[in-house]
C-alpha cells in the first residue's frame, strides 16, 4: 500500500492496522470515520512508530491512545 499520498482509504488502512497491532479493546473509539485527511501526516507518523515496535508498555499504550484521541475529528 502506498501511504505517501493522503487519502481516506489510507487513513482507514492505517487506523485498522494500528487497531490490530495494539489489540484495541474499545474499537468503537478508533473508528476510521472519526479521522480526517487533515491530520494525515500526524497519523502517518504515529502509524510508522506503532508498526515498528513489537511491544508497548502500559504508559506507551496510554500515550498512543491519547494521541489518537486528539487526532479524532
Amino acid at each position: 500500500m502506498d501511504l505517501t499520498t493522503p487519502s481516506k482509504e489510507n487513513v482507514i488502512y492505517m487506523i485498522d492496522q494500528m487497531k490490530d497491532k495494539l489489540r484495541m479493546v474499545n474499537v468503537d473509539a478508533m473508528k476510521s470515520e472519526n479521522f480526517s485527511e487533515e491530520q494525515y501526516e500526524d497519523l502517518l507518523y504515529l502509524y510508522n512508530m506503532v508498526m515498528k515496535r513489537d511491544t508497548f508498555s502500559p504508559s506507551e499504550m496510554q500515550a498512543i491512545v491519547a494521541e489518537l484521541g486528539s487526532l479524532r475529528k
